[in-house]
Parts: structure tokens; sequence; C-alpha cells
């Protein structure tokens, strides 16, 4: 996930043909096989990796088991027809499958899961500026991503509520901060959402998911793009809401995380008023996300302690 989503998707076919060969050329850089400490698991999510061999299936680059893979099963652009840079599915029905069978028949990682990329109330087609519309606009959202999650198996019992800034169009904001004309237009109206009505289409789109299903909320965001949407008051507190970062990152594979923190010392960065010690900390991408690609995709670290 998060921004460059296009340079990932053009890449796509370069890095599944190379990838064999790029795993050899870079045995130097691999971390020790296996995750650690006991309950964390590697895994993947949105576009495709290089998973490859037979069940029970390993994780790229570091070796150790391929613990899980979450996969964008919806995104508010491409629901709505806008036809800019974010009409996409980010999606590896191969990697689920890999997940899901190690999961499954391994009892190795926690399987497969699903992601929304939501769409604050700047891209509501009936934004009106209130808080009893952003949360019906939420609604909808849930509605749809539970609509799309029913069309598959998902082991991994939280749906994630991806909130982040993309910086592509049509609404490089996904609607959080600018009002647009139109969902689609890419045509700022009014710039600056107040932060009671971001959250409240967050909170309608939580609360949809908690009354129509057994799954439990995730928010994947970092501490920069939340604070920036929901400011640091009331509006941006979620202390018992499952987390998911992907901050900070690294390209070397040789700097793989044990636990919450990286070889290097950096330390996954939680938000809405979280650290990695609270139980509501679950997922950290560490690598390949944006801006520092790594050639390959998004790597994860997975806490199976905290929720099976």
């Amino acid at each position: 996930m998060r921004r460059i989503w296009l340079a990932l998707a053009a890449c796509l076919t370069l890095v599944l043909a190379s990838g064999a060969a790029a795993t050899a050329s870079n045995a130097a850089e691999q971390a020790p096989a296996g995750d650690a400490p006991p309950g964390f698991w590697w895994g993947s999510d949105s576009w495709p990796i290089p998973v490859s061999g037979s069940a029970p299936y390993s994780m790229p680059r570091l070796g150790g088991a391929y613990g899980g893979y979450i996969g964008m099963t919806g995104n508010w652009a491409y629901w709505l027809g806008c036809r800019g840079q974010e009409h996409f599915i980010a999606f590896s029905a191969a990697n689920a499958a890999q997940a899901h069978t190690d999961f499954v028949t391994y009892h190795r990682g926690i399987g497969d899961g699903a992601y929304w990329f939501m769409g604050g109330p700047g891209v509501d087609p009936h934004y009106n500026g209130t808080a009893a519309e952003a949360s019906a606009w939420g609604a909808r959202q849930a509605a749809r991503a539970l609509a799309d999650i029913a069309n598959g198996h998902f082991d991994y019992p939280v749906v994630w509520a991806d909130i982040e800034l993309p910086g592509i169009g049509p609404a490089p904001d996904n609607g959080w901060n600018s009002v647009y004309t139109s969902p689609c237009s890419g045509v700022v109206r009014t710039r600056g959402v107040p932060a009671a009505v971001d959250r409240a289409d967050f909170n309608g789109f939580a609360s949809y998911v908690a009354a129509h299903s057994g799954y439990k909320i995730g928010v994947y965001s970092s501490a920069g793009v939340w604070t920036s949407i929901f400011g640091t008051g009331s509006a941006a507190s979620i202390p018992n809401t499952y987390e998911w970062t992907y901050e900070p990152e690294t390209t070397n594979f040789g700097n793989a995380p044990t636990g919450w923190c990286l070889k290097s010392g950096g330390c996954a960065q939680f938000f809405g008023g979280q650290t990695s010690s609270s139980k509501y900390a679950l997922m950290w991408q560490w690598s390949g996300g944006g801006g520092v690609s790594n050639g390959v995709g998004d790597f994860d670290q997975i806490d199976s302690n905290r929720l099976g």
C-alpha cells in the first residue's frame, strides 16, 4: 500500500519475471531463516510477490514461513467508477491462496485477509458537511466492503480500513482533507475537512462492520498521516482499534525486524494514542511501501500472539 501505486503496477511483470534471479543474487542480504520471536510471521499485502515452490510456502528473500497475505478487496474510486490513477484493485489471488493453504493445512501464519481503500468525506457523492452524512458514507463503504469479502475465503478476523493520503488522482488526499466538486473530478471545491467529520466517516464504517459481521475493525495508516487527518484531539484517539502501520520502512532485507524493531534500531510507530506495546498493535509494513520500493513488493511483520 501507500503512494506510487502506478509505479508498482507498471513494474509488476518485471518483478515477477526476475524474482528468482534476484533472490539468488541478493542472498547476502537475507535475514536468518524464519521470523522471530515466536508468534511473529513474515507476510505481504496488495500486489503479488513471487512466492515460489510448493506448499508449505516460504517467504521470498527472508526464508521461513509465508505467514500471511492482506489484499485490497475494494477501493472507493474503483467502486464509484473513477477513471484516474486510483482505478485499481491491488489483490493477488495466488498469494491469498498460498497464505490460506499455509494457515489451514500447515497451521502456519494468519492466512489471508482483506482491506478497503477508504474514501474520506470529501469524495462522498452526497457530501453536505455534516457528521451524519459522513457517517452514512462510511457505512455505505463498509456495506460494499463486506459484500466484496463475502465473495472469497478470508481467514483473518480483521477488516482493515486503509486511511492514507495516496498522492494520486483523482483525489490525492482521498477526500480526507479536501472536498471535491464530485468524487471523480479531481477539482477541489473546499480546502479543509473538520476532524470530527472525518472521524464520523470512520465511525460509520466501523459501526457498520461491527453490526453486520463477525469481523473486528482495524486501521492501516501512519502516525503522520493520522494526525494530518484527525488532529491530536479526541477525534484522533483510537485506543481500542486494531492497527497496522507502515513507518519506519527499509529497502534492506538484511535489516528485517525482530519483533517490532529493525536490526538498525528503528521501531514500528503506531498512532492514535497507541504504541507497539498495545494489544491492538497487530501489523507493520516494514518494507516495500511507496517511495521506498524494494523491487519485490510489500513486506509485513504480523503478530499472531495478540490476535491469532
